[in-house]
């Protein structure tokens, strides 16, 4: 099918990205169910496999190879990671990922008692052989970091070889840049961008007010992450004002 091209809408930047990135969560996905969001391919640039899920799914291999088919990079989630620090084994995971198939490995800290120092000798040697997505923020509700803090952390972590840097907000939206009724807490959103540069930042964010509010501060290549796989389109429609949420920016963003 050839896609319509009649409407006015928001330009964005082509795949391979290094910016406007939409991040999914894998959170223990089949391989049909694989193919079928791969049918959106188009619109996914990382691919995440969330929580533990790597290490137990009997079909990872299978689902590495359709990711690398159509060009979405793989990343091995950042708890699986630090549960393994927690044990020493870092560094064991960091070569069965490599074995398996992973080219990108998140590193983070928002689980284990990890200090910075640990988190950026981590990230360093994890940089030795993927693409690295750091993580900051916790995922407890009674830690929360200074704005100060978020932006020293960020800019720690990429002078220590993070590609990106994912700004926590969990499945639920309710921590690390958010509240805990899911609004966006404005100035730890400004001292991320601060740390790091907005193109450099992946908001996590699940929920739809998130994003939009997001795509309005940033615009349509705004990175989002924790998108749950079978809402791609979804959050594509948000980016080009083809919901009611941000329809607006099918006039706002488009080019002069």
């Amino acid at each position: 099918m050839t896609a319509p091209t009649f409407l006015s809408l928001p330009e964005r930047s082509a795949k391979p990205r290094t910016v406007g990135l939409t991040h999914v969560l894998d959170k223990g996905t089949t391989v049909e169910s694989t193919q079928s969001v791969l049918t959106a391919a188009a619109h996914i640039d990382v691919w995440k496999f969330g929580w533990g899920t790597a290490y137990l799914d009997t079909a990872l291999t299978a689902k590495l190879g359709l990711l690398r088919a159509v060009g979405i990079r793989a990343c091995l989630g950042g708890t699986l990671l630090e549960i393994a620090w927690t044990q020493g084994k870092a560094e064991q995971c960091l070569e069965w990922a490599a074995e398996v198939g992973f080219d990108s490995v998140e590193v983070s800290r928002g689980v284990a008692p990890m200090t910075l120092a640990d988190k950026h000798e981590l990230l360093r040697r994890a940089a030795e052989s993927f693409v690295v997505l750091s993580e900051v923020g916790s995922k407890d509700h009674d830690q929360v970091l200074t704005a100060e803090q978020w932006a020293d952390e960020v800019a720690g972590d990429l002078a220590a070889g993070a590609r990106w840097v994912i700004t926590e907000g969990r499945e639920s939206g309710t921590v690390g840049i958010y509240r805990t009724d899911g609004s966006i807490r404005e100035d730890v959103v400004a001292a991320a961008v601060a740390g790091g540069g907005v193109d450099k930042i992946l908001f996590e964010a699940p929920r739809k007010d998130q994003q939009a509010w997001l795509i309005r501060r940033f615009g349509p290549d705004v990175n989002l992450a924790n998108s749950p796989c079978d809402e791609v389109l979804s959050v594509e429609t948000v980016r080009l004002g083809l919901r009611a949420d941000t329809c607006d920016l099918s006039r706002r963003w488009q080019p002069a």
